[in-house]
């Protein structure tokens, strides 16, 4: 089979990764051509643009890049047509694949799509788009089934793939020691750092984090960069405050936490899985915050709070992401046990609700079923 897949992020490019590389082992005769990341790029040559080159967040960023959006998506067009696929995998990432989806269909392309968007937050009107233009929806949060059945819409409930990451991880697992000495890091507790993967949210988040290391002297802390940008960024952002960084290790990292940092997105759920206790950040232009309010139908940001349905770590959004509460917060999570304890056990139950690992291959596995059934019908 030929495979077209589009991701747009880092958390795209590691579960698309993932499940190319079980695609891989049930269909000996796969081929890919994609828009992603090195991690898909470590399963397959067929790259076509990193995801970096339309890392744009928030509604006014994506309107100044419109351009530059509009022509990626042209070529990412002729690119399909010219490859020709068996599928296109579409993962996540709704503002291009949903265009791509209308697109492919109209030319007869069948269309997977892993990974929902979060129409369920927001632009719930966005399920009639899917419905119109997608053949299969694979989605890997609990509540989402449900969701979409309110649509008359049925959908394939694969379980989160990054309890295969996780599962993954258990192999390779390193000391503390071990980790400090590799990575040039001293005896003191970690805290980490994720400040989010692209320019803006970083630039937005990491100055006021980064202040936290004179708060909490008796604690190391650790941003976890990523490869798509140049550590003379970070440091710029993090001014003389003492940070250390690693870059492409955000999983080694957070297995030797004692508490993270985290900018609002599919960090939060990793950092939870990995049973970290976090508090939330996440700070947006001001005039896309005020269009997000409108819109957004969610009572949470974090997939943590949205999966449990209720606050497990603690949200500082918009003005209440500060340097004062920020301190506050993370005072607690160090240093009152009750209140640390109580969020472990939350985040222990989280991971039970998602269930086991092998949602890569029971995606991979009911792919393939699908294309053979679509197959035997022509």
């Amino acid at each position: 089979m030929k495979y077209y897949i589009i991701a747009g992020e880092a958390s795209g490019d590691l579960h698309a990764s993932n499940l190319m590389r079980e695609l891989k082992v049930l269909d000996t005769s796969s081929s890919f051509r994609f828009r992603g990341g090195d991690l898909m790029a470590q399963q397959s040559s067929g790259i076509v643009n990193h995801y970096s080159e339309l890392a744009f967040m928030g509604f006014t960023e994506v309107i100044i890049h419109l351009r530059t959006i509009l022509k990626n998506i042209e070529f990412c067009k002729k690119d399909i047509l010219r490859y020709r696929p068996d599928v296109l995998i579409l993962v996540d990432y709704p503002g291009f694949n949903l265009r791509i989806a209308e697109f492919a269909r109209k030319n007869g392309i069948k269309i997977f799509y892993y990974i929902s968007p979060q129409v369920w937050a927001w632009k719930q009107s966005r399920v009639h788009h899917i419905k119109k233009y997608v053949d299969r929806m694979f989605v890997i949060l609990p509540f989402e089934k449900e969701f979409y059945k309110k649509f008359n819409y049925e959908v394939d409930f694969v379980g989160h793939p990054l309890l295969d990451a996780l599962e993954q991880r258990q192999k390779i697992k390193v000391s503390f020691r071990e980790f400090t000495k590799k990575n040039a890091l001293d005896n003191r507790p970690i805290v980490a750092i994720l400040p989010g993967s692209r320019r803006q949210e970083i630039e937005k988040m990491l100055p006021v984090m980064a202040k936290m290391s004179a708060a909490f002297p008796k604690y190391q802390f650790v941003v976890a960069g990523v490869s798509t940008q140049q550590k003379d960024f970070y440091t710029a952002l993090a001014g003389k405050n003492e940070v250390k960084y690693l870059f492409g290790k955000t999983y080694d990292l957070l297995e030797q936490s004692k508490a993270a940092l985290v900018t609002s997105g599919t960090a939060t759920l990793e950092t939870a899985l990995f049973g970290v206790p976090e508090v939330v950040c996440y700070k947006g232009g001001a005039i896309s915050f005020q269009i997000a309010k409108m819109l957004v139908k969610v009572d949470y940001i974090s997939l943590v709070n949205l999966i449990m349905g209720k606050e497990v770590v603690r949200e500082l959004i918009q003005n209440d992401f500060n340097e004062s509460a920020v301190r506050n917060e993370l005072n607690k999570l160090l240093n009152e046990s009750d209140y640390r304890n109580t969020m472990t056990a939350n985040l222990n139950e989280l991971r039970n609700k998602l269930g086991g690992a092998g949602a890569s291959r029971k995606t991979a596995e009911l792919m393939l079923k699908y294309l053979n059934l679509y197959q035997s019908v022509i």
